[in-house]
């Protein structure tokens, strides 16, 4: 048995790659146009080979991303395309490509590395965990949507896909700063992965459909990207891709726009924040239901001490935390994060100590309560995590809080 090697797989090999891709989620005859943009998307990764010999036998992609943290944006690698041929499975291929991962993370100054998984028992073992999680929402358009307060009153006026990054950018970019855990957009990922003319899940829904809110020639208010999918009986469903409005009364009059477009007996809205603003505006919660909640963007803690430093917080605190990480045994350790005031917030310093841990959790549970999903005194409840001076997780957790929940929408 030969020894596998990891090394940067070429341009050359990028079919091949997309080959084994295949093979592995069992999928075949991929059509010209998929397979291009996938080709296009994985020119544009960090690309991660196992080499048994000549033949590629694992892979593993990473989108160089800038990931929004609390109060500011970090480096992190997006991992996405993760193979391994059937016939090395339990040969260590994935963690192999894993540990190669995380060197050239240190590399590339990426604290943070974030996937969507395909099956969640796998990469929790690699100190991955969920970070955010979301709703699937629906309403029942057959009759109009009944909400608290009045719309926004401005017009709707509909924006080709092609135009729509210019046109919405901006008001992304200003949702995303509010929350944790959104991917910064440029015009290669609005077309490549927001608004690109097929939808790879569901190739029966129509193309992109987005519609802005405010005047043309004025920043928009909101917008919504939806795309619509009719029966056999011409009777349709609006899937609701996204909603960002820079008011309540905006988001209301998106919210009824989609509920009253002709022929749609419903809207099926995915991945909302579980904080939505929907969920207190509807005035009949019979006619708004919460149909599924889902774990969303899975987050790893490459660097802790820049993972730290790097987001803002919200109160101070001087606390130790004792760190466990058998993956990245330079992670471990004994950090003290002393939080104090930085301007109109607060900033963290944080050093290596001897000093006494007030708190102990695994590199698994950082990663869940690090853009403020999680409380840390919930981990402490279910014996992830160890306080071992009293009050100290309900310290960490008033530090950490965040305004609105981190919230993922952006699938790689």
């Amino acid at each position: 048995m030969t020894a596998l090697e990891y090394r940067t797989i070429p341009e050359a090999h990028l079919e091949r790659a997309l080959d084994l891709h295949y093979l592995v989620f069992l999928q075949k005859d991929v059509e010209d146009e998929p397979r291009k943009l996938h080709h296009e998307i994985l020119a544009h990764c960090e690309r991660i080979g196992a080499y048994d010999g000549d033949e590629l036998v694992g892979l593993l992609a990473a989108h160089p991303l800038k990931l929004s943290v609390p109060g500011s944006e970090l480096p992190c690698a997006g991992v996405t395309f993760v193979s391994v041929a059937p016939t090395h499975r339990r040969r260590g291929v994935l963690s192999g490509m894993i540990d190669e991962l995380w060197r050239r993370c240190a590399a590339a100054g990426q604290p943070l590395a974030a996937l969507w998984v395909s099956e969640t028992g796998i990469y929790g073992r690699f100190g991955f965990e969920p970070a955010t999680r979301s709703y699937t929402v629906e309403i029942d358009t057959d009759r109009p949507l009944e909400l608290r307060i009045e719309p926004d009153a401005r017009p709707l006026r509909l924006v080709s896909a092609e135009d729509a990054p210019a046109v919405i950018g901006s008001l992304h970019s200003a949702a995303r700063s509010e929350r944790a855990g959104r991917v910064a957009r440029d015009d290669f990922w609005w077309r490549t992965h927001i608004l690109r003319k097929d939808d790879e899940g569901n190739d029966e829904l129509s193309p992109p459909r987005v519609v802005v809110l405010g005047e043309k020639g004025a920043e928009p208010a909101g917008y919504v990207y939806y795309r619509t999918l009719s029966d056999d009986e011409g009777r349709g469903t609006v899937h609701l891709q996204e909603l960002e409005a820079d008011s309540p009364a905006a988001a209301a009059a998106l919210w009824r726009y989609v509920a009253s477009i002709d022929l749609v007996d419903k809207v099926r809205a995915w991945g909302r924040p579980l904080d939505d603003p929907l969920l207190r505006l509807s005035a009949d919660r019979d006619q708004v239901r919460i149909t599924q909640e889902f774990p969303a963007l899975w987050l790893r803690v490459v660097d802790v001490p820049a993972a730290l430093a790097g987001r803002s917080w919200s109160a101070p605190a001087d606390l130790v935390l004792e760190v466990t990480d058998a993956g990245l045994p330079a992670n471990a350790g004994r950090y003290r994060v002393a939080v104090e005031r930085a301007g109109d917030g607060f900033a963290a310093r944080v050093s290596r100590t001897g000093d006494a841990a007030d708190l102990t959790l695994g590199v698994r549970e950082l990663a869940a309560v690090y853009l403020g999903d999680i409380e840390p005194a919930e981990l402490v409840r279910a014996g992830l995590v160890t306080e071992h001076t009293p009050g100290a997780a309900e310290l960490l957790g008033r530090a950490s809080r965040t305004g609105l929940l981190p919230h993922t929408t952006d699938e790689f």
